[in-house]
């Protein structure tokens, strides 16, 4: 019974169709900070960034087709509980508290900080007070919902956040003048996605080589990307 509560809360029962998978793996991978740091980035032309999202294609097909059957296999529910049965229970107390901090010190705090951003640009509301309604709804519906309402909210997002980008690249375009004076204004290594080896920031090398092993990270053993695909019904949702 403690089992089934736990599967539940944490995976949803494990009754979530496809399409709902799919798109709580879109709308958590995307969020506030892409809007505003990813839309940054390509304006400051540091447009290989785009390899990162492009990889994910490859690499969630590596999730689902090597990752997910062992998974499902052993029944786990958390990554730090698949550490355990391989390796002890040290391996899971080291993966949690490593996977906690990293996540408050990166991905949590960029994305209040974008959402509080976002907050002041669009709302004129307060950065600090926007800042905490993000985190204190998401908490909300997130610790009372388990993740059965997460991933439906994120469906819901989904949409949200497809508009609001299409919506973003049209206005954006707009004040620019259209698509022909973003290409006047621009040369091709502008938007090229392959940099020169001497590239302070984006060699080629890093990312041919480094980008897949960061994909296999957060696409295929992070806890907050695969706990979504864990809640699927069966391995052919």
């Amino acid at each position: 019974e403690k089992g089934g509560q736990s599967a539940g809360y944490f995976l949803g029962g494990k009754n979530i169709g496809w399409f709902a998978v799919g798109a709580s793996l879109f709308a958590s991978n995307i969020g506030s900070e892409h809007l505003v740091g990813l839309a940054g980035a390509g304006a400051s032309g540091a447009f290989p960034m785009a390899q990162f999202e492009i990889l994910a294609a490859i690499m969630l097909l590596v999730l689902a087709w090597v990752f997910v059957p062992i998974y499902l296999r052993l029944g786990v529910f958390t990554m730090p509980q698949f550490l355990e049965r391989r390796y002890g229970s040290w391996s899971r107390s080291y993966l949690t508290w490593v996977s906690l901090i990293g996540y408050v010190l990166t991905k949590i705090s960029l994305t209040i900080i974008a959402g509080g951003i976002i907050f002041v640009s669009l709302l004129g509301i307060d950065f600090w007070l926007g800042a905490t309604l993000v985190v204190v709804i998401t908490g909300v519906y997130t610790i009372f919902g388990g993740l059965r309402v997460v991933v439906y909210t994120d469906m819901i997002q989904m949409f949200i956040l497809l508009a609001g980008a299409l919506a973003i690249g049209y206005f954006g375009l707009q004040e620019l003048g259209g698509w022909n004076q973003l290409q006047a204004r621009t040369d091709e290594a502008y938007t090229s996605l392959w940099r020169p080896l001497s590239h302070p920031d984006f060699p080629w090398t890093g990312i041919l080589f480094g980008a897949p092993i960061l994909g296999i990270w957060y696409w295929c053993t992070d806890q907050f990307i695969v706990q979504r695909v864990l809640a699927a019904r069966n391995i052919d949702q």
